[in-house]
Formats: structure tokens, sequence, C-alpha cells
């Protein structure tokens, strides 16, 4: 039984299995180069340590950024917050791949894609655990997809609800009433 209402969207066993598929395709894209894994805090915490695990590709660092534009609700505001951001000459020059949780409005995406690439990275790429294109109102591409799921408001797996349910090992959703 789902806690407090919520209904299973991704199980943590196929969470698992996402996560791999995804290792091996960065695993292929970075053979050569090794990257700088980039997590934008805080949902996206569990997904890149998972994904850190998984990759067998040389990560040269972890870096952590700090981006919001939803606050206590479950819209986006559309007003990205960027802050502990990386050093530039921590980013400059390598390649780069920023891991978030989900690709949503794509308003986060987007900011914090521009102002990393703004530190002068050699390359730049983007992984979202989940996508919901139907909801996107920013561009932004997504090199990396482990998910494309509808439009519901998720938790779990560090997402949360005004910083509720992360710890839950699965996604779940808000069903409608």
């Amino acid at each position: 039984m789902a806690p407090d209402g919520l209904a299973l969207l991704i199980a943590t066993a196929e969470l698992r299995a996402g996560v791999a598929r995804l290792a091996r395709r960065i695993d292929r894209d970075y053979a050569d180069t090794g990257l700088v894994l980039v997590c934008l805090l805080k949902g996206a915490v569990i997904f890149a340590s998972d994904l850190l695990r998984e990759l067998r590709v040389e990560v040269r660092r972890v870096e952590y950024i700090r981006a919001s534009s939803y606050g206590g609700g479950t819209e986006s505001s559309g007003n990205v917050r960027i802050e502990g951001t990386p050093a530039a000459e921590q980013i400059a020059g390598e390649h780069v791949l920023l891991v978030d949780d989900i690709a949503d409005t794509g308003h986060t995406g987007a900011a914090v894609m521009e102002y990393i690439r703004g530190l002068g990275p050699a390359s730049l790429r983007y992984c979202a655990l989940l996508d919901k294109p139907e909801r996107r109102a920013a561009a932004v591409q997504c090199d990396y997809v482990g998910f494309t799921i509808p439009n519901h408001f998720v938790v779990g797996y560090g997402m949360d609800r005004d910083e509720r349910y992360r710890g839950l090992p699965a996604v779940y959703y808000f069903p409608q009433g």
C-alpha cells in the first residue's frame, strides 16, 4: 500500500533498471573523455548517487548546484533561483553532465544549462530521470531520459512535496480526487 493515498508510478526495480540503462548509454558517450557530473539539488541527489554507482566511465569530479522554481507549491513559478554553484575552474574545459530529477516545464533545466555554459565546459549534456514533455514551457534538450511520464506531480526517490516523501524508494503520484 502506498503511503498517504499516493499511487505508484515507477517501482523500485524499474527505477534500478532504468538507471542502469542510462549509465550504459552515458558510458558509451563519455568513454574517451570522462566527465564531471553536476547534480541538481535537492531532488536529483538519490538518482545522481545511483547513477554514479552504475557508471563505469571515469567521473573526474562530482559537483552540486541548487536551483528551484517551485517554492512550496506543485507548479513551477517560472522564476529560477540558482545558488551553491561550482567554481568556474571546476567546469571550464571539462565534459559536463547535468543530472536532474525531472524535466517538467524546463525552466530550471534551461536556466542551469545556461549558467553552466557560461563557465566554459568542453561539452554539456542534460540527463533527467523523468521527463514530462507535454508540460515543456522552456526550450531544454534532454540528452538522456530515464522515463517519460504523464502530467502528474510526483514524489519519492528524492523528489518531494514541501520536503516530504523524498525517502520513498519508488516514484509515486497524487491521484486526482
